[in-house]
C-alpha cells in the first residue's frame, strides 16, 4: 500500500457495517533509516559482492552487530522483522572465510555453523547466501532430508552449514570425531530466530550449544556464537541463558520501516450454545475468510495466519467458495500455504505472491520464520499467535516493500484473545515477553549431561559450563547407574547411544510412535506423557493436513495404530488432577492471603474424551477410557485465601469461584510467560490437605518444570489483575469459552462461578495492596 493513510482507510471499509467487531485501531508511524559506513576490515571482494546485490550503505545495527563478532564478542541482535539482520552476521562470515581461502587456498581454515528453527528457514537462507560468490564459501544444508552424499560433502568440504538443533544433536555432536576438521575451524555460530527457543525446548537446545562448546574446545575451537530475533525481551539475557556465554546486545534498530494500521477484531457472539448451554462466538477461522475474502476483492495482496494446518486449508477453501459466489475469476488467487506440502510446491506459491498472480493465502507459521516474501498490503491473524514476539513477527510480514500495512488480530473464543481484543495496552507500547526456559532443570540436564559425557568424558571443568546444579544432577546421575565416575572424570556407561533417549522437540524420555494401520507407515511420534491425551483409542489425529482416527494405544509397545478418516468431528480428552505439595521455595504476604511458589506432584488420569463438531463446536458426546495413572514432579504457583476472608465474601459457591479464576488463570499465564495454555495446568479446591485453605495451583506441564509457573510468581500482580479483567469484562453471564470455560477441564467445566470468581480475586488483589 502507499504510504498516506490507505491501510487505515482500508480497514475501515472492512468494518463497515460491523463495527461493533473492531474494538481498537493502533497506529504505528513510519521510521526512516540510520546508514553508517563499511568496516575497514571488510575485504574488496566481499564488498563487490555486497554492492552488486544492491546493498550500498549499510544500516547501523548490522554494523554494530559485525563490529561484535569480528572482534571476537558473542552478541545477540534483536531488532524488527525484515530489518536485514543476517547482513550482521554475513559480513563477518563471508570477510573471515574469504581471508582465510587467501591465506590457504587448498585446506579448510574457517568454517561457519547456521542453526535455525525450521528446515524452510534453512533453506531460504542458503538460497541467499548462495546468490554470493564469495572466495572460501561453500555453503549446504544439513537436515532430516539430506543424502547421505549431501552429508559426506557438508562434513569434508562445507565451510558454511546450515542445519538445526535437532540435526546437531542427533547427527553432528555424537559423531565429532568425524566432523573434527569441521569443528576443529568452527569461527562463528548463527542462532536464528532465538526467540523459539523457550520452555523444556529450549532448555534442551542450551544443553545442546553447551555440548557443542566443549566439544570445540575439544579440537582447539571456540566460535563466537551470534544470536538472532526480531522480537526477543531481554535480548543480552536471553542470548545469555541460550549460550551460557556473556553477550554484547544489539538492539537499536536502524532500518526503515512504513506505517502499521493495526486492529483488533472481536468475532460477535451467535445463537449457538456450548458445555452447560455457554454462548458461543463466531469461530475466527470463519471471520478470517470473510475478511480475505473482502481483501482479495479489492486488490489488498494478503497473507492470513492459522494455528493448525487444517484451519489455513479450511480459511483457503471457504474464502474461494466465498469468492466464486462474486466473481469466478478471483478463486484462483488464493491459496493455502503450510508445512508439509513440497519444496517445488512452497517455491511456486511463493514465487506466484510475490509477482502478483496470488492475492491472498492462508498460511501456518511456516511463512511465519523469515521466508522473504515482499509487497503485501495486509496481514490477518486468526487468534493469538501466542506471543507479542510471533505478534509481531507475523505482522511484519506485511509493508516489506516500505509501504503502509494493514494487521488485524482476530480474537479466538478464548479467555487470552478476549482480554487483549479489549485491553491494547497489553499488546501495544509494552516490550516483548522475556524468553522462559531453564536449563538447569534436571530432567532435561540429566539427559543432556550424559550425551555430553559419551561425546567427551565430564569433568569438573564442565559445571561452569552446563551450571550451578551440574554436580548434583552428576552424582544423581551416577546412583542411577548412568555415569561412572573415575579419577579423571564422568564415563557414559551404556552402550546405546545416550542422545536416542533424548527428543529435544518434546519433555524428552520415551516416545509414542504413530503407525498408519493400512501400510505400516510411520507418521510421526508424540512425547510418552502426552499420548494419554492425544493418541487414546477413538481420538481424532491430525498430520499433514490429514486426519486419523486412532485405533488403539499400546503403551508397553509405545506405539499408536492409526487409520485414515475425515470425521466431521475432533476429540478433547477430560482427565482427573490431584496436586501435593512437595516443598515451599518462596512465599510472599498479601494480606491475609499468600502467594506461594515451589515444587509439587500432581497425579492426573485421563478417564474420558469428548467429541465436538467441527463446524459448531457442539459436543456431540463423551466417551470413557481406561488409562493408567500418571505422576508429575514439577514446579507450581499457588495462591492461598483464609476461611475468615471467603466466609466473608458471601459466596454461593465457593468451589466454583476457585475453578472458574484456575481457568481464567491459566488462560491468562502465557501473556506474561512465553508459554501455550497447553504447556501448563492447574488445581483449585475450596480447601486443600497441605494449606488448609481455599487454594489455585497453577502448575508446569513438564517434569522438573520449564520456568512458566516462576514467571507467574514473579508477575502475579498483573497476572491475577489481568485474570480478574478479563472475566469481569466478558459479555456472557454465566460464565463462557473466552471466560472461565476450559476446552481441557476434566469435570466438564462444571463447577463454574464466574461473578464469584470476580469477587474472589477482587479480594485476593485488594488484600495485596
Amino acid at each position: 500500500m502507499r504510504a498516506g493513510g490507505e491501510a487505515a482507510a482500508v480497514l475501515k471499509r472492512l468494518a463497515a457495517g460491523r463495527d461493533e467487531r473492531l474494538t481498537h485501531v493502533e497506529t504505528v508511524p513510519p521510521r526512516l533509516g540510520q546508514t553508517c559506513a563499511w568496516p575497514r576490515w571488510v575485504p574488496d571482494e566481499v564488498l563487490g559482492q555486497l554492492r552488486d546485490a544492491g546493498i550500498t550503505a549499510p544500516w547501523t545495527h548490522q554494523i554494530a552487530t559485525a563490529e561484535a563478532a569480528y572482534a571476537g564478542k558473542h552478541v545477540v541482535v534483536a531488532t524488527g522483522t525484515a530489518s536485514g539482520k543476517s547482513l550482521g552476521y554475513l559480513l563477518p562470515a563471508f570477510a573471515t572465510l574469504s581471508i582465510a581461502q587467501a591465506a590457504s587456498p587448498h585446506r579448510r581454515t574457517a568454517s561457519v555453523l547456521y542453526l535455525s528453527p525450521t528446515k524452510a528457514l534453512a533453506h531460504d537462507q542458503l538460497r541467499a547466501v548462495s546468490s554470493y560468490t564469495v572466495p572460501g564459501l561453500r555453503a549446504t544444508t544439513l537436515d532430516g532430508d539430506s543424502e547421505r552424499t549431501e552429508r559426506d560433502w557438508a562434513r569434508d568440504h562445507a565451510t558454511y552449514v546450515l542445519s538445526n538443533p535437532d540435526m546437531l544433536h542427533r547427527s553432528v555432536l555424537p559423531n565429532h570425531q568425524r566432523w573434527a576438521r569441521f569443528l576443529g575451524c568452527l569461527q562463528y555460530v548463527v542462532v536464528d530466530e532465538c526467540h523459539h527457543y523457550r520452555g523444556v525446548f529450549g532448555a534442551h537446545v542450551a544443553g545442546v550449544l553447551r555440548r557443542l562448546r566443549r566439544v570445540c574446545a575439544q579440537y582447539g575451537a571456540h566460535p563466537v556464537f551470534v544470536c538472532a530475533s526480531a522480537t526477543v525481551a531481554e535480548p543480552a539475557v536471553s542470548g545469555e541463558r541460550l549460550t551460557g556465554l556473556p553477550m554484547v546486545e544489539v538492539a537499536e534498530d536502524g532500518s526503515p520501516r512504513g506505517g502499521v494500521a493495526f486492529g483488533l477484531w472481536e468475532p460477535p457472539l451467535t445463537s449457538l450454545h456450548g458445555e452447560n448451554g455457554a454462548p458461543v462466538r463466531r469461530s475466527a477461522t470463519a471471520e478470517v475468510a470473510d475478511l480475505l475474502t473482502d481483501l482479495v476483492i479489492t486488490g489488498v495482496r494478503t497473507v492470513a495466519f492459522v494455528r493448525s494446518r487444517r484451519g489455513a486449508e479450511s480459511v483457503a477453501m471457504t474464502a474461494r467458495e466465498n469468492l466464486a459466489e462474486v466473481d469466478p475469476t478471483l478463486m484462483d488467487q488464493v491459496s493455502a500455504y503450510r508445512a508439509g506440502y513440497l519444496p517445488e510446491e512452497r517455491r511456486r506459491l511463493e514465487s506466484m505472491l510475490q509477482s502478483g498472480e496470488l492475492t491472498g493465502v492462508a498460511a501456518t507459521n511456516a511463512l511465519e520464520l523469515g521466508i522473504d516474501i515482499a509487497g503485501l498490503d495486509a496481514v490477518l491473524l486468526s487468534g493469538w499467535p501466542g506471543t507479542r514476539a510471533s505478534l509481531w513477527q507475523q505482522a511484519g510480514r506485511a509493508g516489506r516493500a516500505g509501504g503502509d500495512a494493514l494487521a488485524l488480530l482476530i480474537a479466538r473464543d478464548d479467555p487470552l484473545d478476549t482480554y487483549l481484543v479489549r485491553h491494547p495496552s497489553a499488546i501495544f507500547g509494552r516490550p516483548v515477553e522475556a524468553t522462559v526456559f531453564n536449563p538447569e532443570n534436571p530432567y532435561v540436564l540429566g539427559p543432556q549431561l550424559c550425551a555430553a559425557a559419551q561425546e567427551v568424558p565430564l569433568t569438573a571443568a564442565d559445571f561452569e559450563i552446563f551450571g550451578r546444579t551440574t554436580e548434583t544432577v552428576i552424582a544423581q546421575l551416577v546412583r542411577q547407574g548412568l555415569l561412572r565416575e573415575r579419577p579423571h572424570g564422568w564415563f557414559w556407561t551404556r552402550r546405546e547411544r545416550a542422545v536416542d533417549a533424548i527428543d529435544i522437540r518434546s519433555a524428552g524420555g520415551k516416545t509414542v510412535q504413530i503407525v498408519e494401520d493400512r501400510t505400516g507407515r510411520l507418521l510421526g511420534t508424540v512425547d510418552g506423557g502426552s499420548a494419554h491425551s492425544s493418541v487414546h483409542d477413538g481420538a481424532v489425529y491430525v498430520h499433514g493436513g490429514e486426519s486419523y482416527l486412532v485405533r488403539s494405544l499400546d503403551l508397553e509397545e509405545h506405539a499408536a495404530v492409526v487409520e485414515p478418516a475425515s470425521p466431521d468431528y475432533t476429540t478433547f480428552a477430560r482427565d482427573v488432577t490431584e496436586i501435593g505439595i512437595l516443598a515451599t521455595e518462596e512465599t510472599c504476604t498479601w494480606g491475609t492471603a499468600e502467594l506461594s511458589r515451589g515444587w509439587v506432584q500432581v497425579t492426573s488420569q485421563v478417564i474420558s474424551y469428548q467429541r465436538k463438531l467441527i463446524a459448531t463446536g457442539d459436543v456431540l458426546d463423551e466417551q470413557p477410557l481406561d488409562l493408567p495413572e500418571r505422576t508429575l514432579r514439577t514446579k507450581a504457583v499457588w495462591w492461598t485465601v483464609p476461611d475468615s476472608v471467603v466466609e466473608g465474601l458471601g459466596l454461593a459457591d465457593v468451589p466454583g469461584a476457585a475453578h472458574a479464576a484456575e481457568h481464567a488463570s491459566i488462560g491468562l499465564l502465557p501473556l506474561f510467560a512465553t508459554c501455550d495454555r497447553w504447556d501448563i495446568g492447574g488445581v483449585s479446591t475450596a480447601r486443600h490437605a497441605d494449606t488448609g485453605r481455599l487454594t489455585v495451583f497453577v502448575y508446569d506441564g513438564h517434569p522438573g518444570g520449564a520456568g512458566f509457573a516462576d514467571h507467574g510468581y514473579a508477575a502475579a500482580r498483573e497476572w491475577l489483575t489481568a485474570t480478574r479483567q478479563a472475566i469481569a469484562h466478558c459479555d456472557c453471564t454465566e460464565g463462557c469459552p473466552s471466560c472461565v470455560q476450559s476446552p481441557k477441564c476434566g469435570n466438564q467445566n462444571n463447577p463454574l462461578d464466574k461473578s464469584g470468581a470476580v469477587v474472589l480475586l477482587t479480594a485476593l488483589l485488594s488484600s495485596e495492596a
